[in-house]
């Protein structure tokens, strides 16, 4: 194929699609964007401003400071995004900001601002995004489509381990619950819901290695780039 393949990951919480999509664009030599990232960073703003609780959201307040919100990634080894100029990459995985991030990410207004920038971002290929909507929103016409998913037990047990990792303190029935939540918010929401498009190829990482689960990919790429 001429043109570099614009490859989309979508998926459930915590199924490991940040893990495969930036394993798969080092391994192509490709941009890795990490689109939750994105919707965490306007989270975050949220909460430091006052504007979201997990049981409040100023969403006129939200969409007035929209063009105030300044998202980038830098690449030290790692992709970290930075909000106003500041390396957040940390902040935006802690449990408080996954409390709320679905329901700032809901909100039309903050899904229109960031579709166009995750656009520019991948206009002209090589690159592998993952989120919730790239398959059926941000890149609909995207080569290759990937929907992973796992167990939701095993999800919750990555989800909490990985917090334990970064000393947050926290339960695994607590971490369940917040997943629960996320993908009821993430499937039923009005604007771009979570779906999986007929076009896109399930993988199922439940009882797969990191490595195992990059192969797969992999061999999907070559078998495209063959075609």
């Amino acid at each position: 194929m001429k043109k570099e393949l614009t490859i989309a990951i979508d998926g459930w919480s915590s199924c490991g699609k940040s893990t495969l999509a930036k394993s798969m664009a080092k391994a192509l030599n490709y941009t890795y964007v990490d689109s939750g990232a994105m919707y965490r960073g306007v989270a975050l703003f949220a909460l430091r401003n006052g504007l979201v609780s997990p049981d409040f959201i100023d969403v006129d307040k939200i969409i007035e400071h929209l063009p105030n919100i300044i998202l980038s990634f830098t690449n030290h080894g790692k992709s970290a995004l930075i909000l106003n100029g500041e390396d957040v990459e940390n902040e935006i995985r802690s449990l408080e900001v996954s409390n709320v991030v679905s329901a700032v990410a809901k909100l039309k207004e903050v899904r229109s601002h960031l579709v166009k920038q995750q656009r520019q971002l991948g206009e002209n290929g090589g690159v592998v995004m993952d989120g919730r909507d790239i398959g059926s929103v941000v890149f609909p016409n995207a080569e290759l489509k990937i929907f992973l998913t796992a167990n939701p037990e095993v999800r919750a047990k990555r989800r909490y381990n990985e917090l334990k990792e970064k000393g947050e303190e926290t339960s695994l029935e607590e971490v369940r619950k917040n997943l629960e939540l996320r993908d009821y918010m993430d499937a039923n929401r009005e604007e771009s819901p979570l779906i999986q498009t007929e076009d896109a190829i399930v993988i199922d990482n439940s009882d797969l290695t990191p490595e195992e689960q990059l192969q797969k990919a992999l061999d999907l790429v070559e078998k495209l780039k063959n075609q």
